[in-house]
């Protein structure tokens, strides 16, 4: 009998077990569930328009530290370029505005929301028409894309330093301040530059532009910056341009991407100038116009006590293994906050070239596209 109730207990215990194992496994999905709750509730909620006001105050920054290039035709054509490009993107319907900068380094940086600023050194690197569409596709993806908005949702580095509303000016200050360093400073990581060029080739195909301009730009960039002792701004390590050249040619190949338009009389009518040498570029400050806290415009008066810091530069930033993490990452996509071009004097007018383009300017201008 005692054989009996042995074997029973064993048996019961036996068939308890899977149902306690299955209780555990129930138990873990749902507090997962729980936890991922908590991280979407903790997430920073960044809407359409919180993006557009982020973008505003990272072109203020942007604009501060390196000038605006006061030249209305200069404008206008970029400005046009930029929109048939735009235009044939996934955010189309975006306020899409495009500035030049007063500097002769070469650079070029996306703010969210649309905003995008390229240098005049840039401009004046640049030969075509198919090579000004590269590098502008290239930024337009970063918004597309929402590359800067998602670095600053989902890094869990990012640590909110006040209880400033969202939406509220406050909130958008302080994002715009880890946005400026995201785009500015340390640059994207690889993963984003590269899905802005993949992107960027492919917008440029769409419209008729040679998709290969983008990659005719970074070899002639990877050119001038070879006699650099240091890597050079954007898309500065050497040897990670050429890799990200030789992708780019070979998706070009696999996507049997077609288009031809280069369009280089165009080009050199509207940009008469070239870039300079590295050599020849004076350098500007120390980098910091632009960052001061809520504002690019703050100062501090002589003898004045440091005014105490809000929720504004530093309020939102990386803890130090996420910023070990990021600048090795920036490091090998090609540190845009490094070398002569970053560091480049800027113009002292801040002020937006305010151009219109119409609808009917914008087809008449895509028919000289076809190459």
């Amino acid at each position: 009998m005692r054989t009996l109730a042995f074997t029973v207990a064993v048996a019961c215990a036996i068939a308890a077990a899977p149902a306690h194992s299955a209780a555990q496994s129930s138990l873990g999905k749902i507090m997962k569930r729980v936890e991922q709750k908590k991280e979407i509730q903790n997430e920073l909620r960044i809407s359409e328009a919180d993006e557009r006001a982020l973008g505003e105050d990272v072109s203020q920054k942007i604009r501060t530290e390196f000038g605006v290039f006061q030249d209305r035709d200069v404008t206008k054509y970029v400005t046009l370029v930029g929109t048939v490009m735009a235009k044939a993107s996934t955010r189309w319907d975006l306020k899409w505005e495009f500035i030049v900068l007063d500097t002769d380094g070469v650079n070029a940086f996306a703010a969210p929301g649309g905003i995008v600023h390229i240098t005049r050194g840039a401009l004046g690197l640049i030969k075509n028409e198919a090579e000004l569409a590269g590098v502008l596709g290239h930024e337009i993806a970063h918004v597309t894309r929402k590359h800067t908005v998602n670095a600053i949702q989902k890094n869990k580095g990012f640590k909110l330093a006040s209880d400033a509303v969202p939406g509220s000016h406050e909130y958008i200050g302080a994002l715009a301040n880890a946005a400026y360093d995201n785009i500015v400073e340390r640059g994207f990581d690889r993963g984003d530059e590269e899905d802005a060029d993949a992107q960027g080739v492919r917008l440029s195909n769409k419209v008729g532009y040679n998709p290969a301009g983008l990659s005719t730009f970074l070899t002639k960039l990877a050119e001038r910056n070879k006699s650099a002792t240091t890597r050079n701004a954007l898309f500065a390590s050497h040897p990670e341009t050429q890799g990200r050249i030789g992708k780019m040619s070979r998706q070009i190949d696999a996507e049997r991407l077609s288009a031809t338009g280069s369009v280089d009389a165009r080009y050199r009518a509207a940009i008469k100038f070239d870039a300079k040498e590295i050599t020849q570029i004076a350098a500007g400050g120390d980098g910091s116009r632009g960052l001061a806290e809520g504002s690019a415009t703050s100062k501090e008066k002589p003898g004045e006590a440091p005014k105490k810091k809000g929720f504004a530069l530093g309020a939102l930033k990386l803890s130090q293994g996420k910023q070990a993490e990021s600048t090795q990452a920036s490091a090998s996509a090609g540190n845009r906050a490094v070398g002569v071009d970053r560091h480049a004097k800027g113009g002292s007018n801040p002020s937006r070239v305010t151009v219109t383009v119409t609808p009917a300017e914008v087809e008449a201008f895509k028919k000289g596209i076809a190459g």
